[in-house]
């Protein structure tokens, strides 16, 4: 098991990729979402509103018509940065413990988050 570096509910930004055909690059570092789900097995991320695809449902029953999903597809770990809630700042993250407890740390600004 590989760690990830962002937990589910996090605000990150987009660092790397191609996001969309019209914008082609030029909304880099400012696509910004929330963690929605993480699997550090594969260590891919699920953000809202990033690397959206569509999805072509068939019906299922008869009579019923089949539709197209707008969902969003996991991104790689390492191309996401989490965002710091005090500074709102893209930021790489550092550890300290205090008491039992084992708290992230900006190192931008350095204020400790949970």
């Amino acid at each position: 098991m590989s760690k990830v570096h962002v937990k589910t509910g996090d605000t990150v930004v987009l660092r790397t990729g191609k996001f969309d055909d019209k914008f082609k690059n030029k909304d880099k570092d400012r696509r910004t979402g929330k963690v929605l789900e993480v699997s550090p097995k594969e260590g891919k991320v699920i953000v809202e509103g990033i690397n959206m695809i569509t999805k072509h449902l068939k019906p299922t029953a008869m009579g019923q018509s089949g539709n197209i999903v707008r969902a969003e597809a996991p991104v790689y770990a390492c191309k996401v940065q989490l965002v710091c809630p005090h500074c709102g700042k893209p930021t790489r993250v550092g550890h300290t413990v205090e008491g039992d407890k084992k708290l992230r740390v900006c190192k931008k600004c350095g204020k400790t988050f949970e």
